[in-house]
């Protein structure tokens, strides 16, 4: 049910976004939901399902406590996005239109490279809060078996409609305010990532060692950023886009190392912590 909300929460958003008209559209995918030009494919609200979805089964299996879990889902999305939103958008799967913001933007160096700093800071928010909501509705008490499953089934809606509702404030309400002060879209991006990341390294140290293990994890947890990766990454050298500017090239390679760095840490993390609990069993 987690995953399935969330491609039901990732269609949603979409549609809301490009209905909206926020500043981008997509290109011709094989299915496409509503009419054109604001249309959106089936395979971006799977895409969001699949990587809030893996993300979160590497968070349970290191036992986090709940905000901090929900922290280090959103990093290990937006890691997987750094890369793959610049080689997307560059192979037309979406367009972000620059052209009406202003003839001071470049469609291709303005901001992270062509991409909104905007969009980073929503999706950063966007599987943090889904992510929250649910784990926090799931620790409801419901002592009847028949009820209790049902509530179970109903949690990814309900955080599916509270996540919108604190999106709209994140985005809108509380970003309006905020440029008031002279505070951008770009601050914001940065005090999330730091945030979030104190949050996430501190919840680490606090987590609680479980039965679960990275041999009881499915291989499509690792396999998942693993695709993403590699496939966005290859696409950036095969369509000869590594030749339009040497800082994106450094920084596609960077992120790559860095998105493998991390996992590779969670992965040993998750080796060492199933041996006492198998030792324990054990006796």
């Amino acid at each position: 049910m987690y995953l399935l909300g969330g491609l039901g929460f990732g269609l949603l958003l979409e549609y809301v976004n490009v209905a909206a008209n926020v500043g981008y559209r997509y290109g011709q995918f094989g299915v496409m939901l509503g009419s054109a030009p604001r249309n959106i494919p089936l395979c971006i609200g799977t895409g969001w399902a699949i990587i809030i979805y893996t993300a979160r089964l590497v968070t349970d299996a290191l036992g986090m406590p709940v905000w901090a879990a929900a922290a280090l889902d959103a990093l290990l999305a937006v890691n997987i996005d750094l890369s793959m939103d610049v080689v997307a958008y560059r192979l037309h799967m979406w367009h972000w239109d620059w052209e009406s913001r202003g003839p001071q933007y470049n469609v291709l160096t303005s901001q992270w490279f062509g991409i909104p700093y905007g969009n980073f800071y929503g999706w950063l928010c966007v599987v943090f809060y889904y992510s929250l909501f649910a784990r926090l509705l799931e620790k409801i008490s419901i002592r009847k078996p028949p009820v209790r499953t049902l509530w179970r089934m109903a949690t990814p809606l309900i955080s599916i409609l509270v996540s919108q509702a604190a999106l709209w404030l994140s985005l809108f309400t509380i970003a309006d305010w905020l440029k008031q002060f002279g505070i951008t879209t770009a601050h914001r991006l940065v005090a999330l990532l730091l945030l979030f990341t104190f949050m996430a390294i501190t919840g680490f140290t606090k987590r609680k060692i479980t039965s679960a293990s990275n041999a009881a994890l499915p291989l499509v947890t690792w396999l998942v950023p693993t695709w993403f990766h590699l496939y966005f990454f290859s696409w950036f050298f095969i369509a000869g886009f590594y030749r339009e500017n040497a800082w994106m090239t450094v920084c596609a390679v960077a992120n790559l190392l860095l998105g493998a760095f991390i996992h590779w840490l969670l992965w040993i993390q998750l080796k060492r912590s199933a041996a006492p609990v198998m030792e324990v069993a054990g006796t």
